[in-house]
């Protein structure tokens, strides 16, 4: 049975840093693009921020230059380091893995696997 558990969500004020985890378990880890979602309340889910197989990691605009993505494969554990938080990432954060064929390596298909979610919260 596939798990992703998220951790590191909380309450912080606009200007600080926080850093989430995913830990995976049930799958080989390496073998998936895995990423971050977000949603706010009354907002569609939003794509975050997420890291190939290959390692190459692609984020969203509103994101860009204060949140940073990485994975460690041995530890099965997806990170995401956000800084320069503002009010408006407020929002449960969900982890996401999706299987990658290793013949396309950079791709990051339809989710497969989904976390429960962590809220982040932040004050102005």
């Amino acid at each position: 049975q596939v798990q992703l558990v998220e951790s590191g969500g909380g309450s912080v004020q606009a200007g600080g840093s926080l850093r989430l985890s995913c830990v995976g378990s049930g799958l080989t880890y390496s073998n998936y693009c895995m990423g971050w979602v977000r949603q706010a309340p009354g907002k569609e889910r939003e794509g975050v921020a997420h890291i190939a197989r290959s390692g190459t990691t692609t984020y969203a605009d509103s994101v860009r230059g204060r949140f940073t993505i990485s994975r460690d494969n041995d530890k099965k554990t997806l990170y995401l380091e956000m800084d320069s938080l503002k009010p408006d990432d407020t929002a449960m954060y969900y982890c996401a893995a999706a299987y990658t064929s290793p013949y396309n390596t950079e791709s990051c298909p339809t989710t497969d696997y989904w976390g429960q979610g962590t809220q982040v919260t932040v004050s102005s």
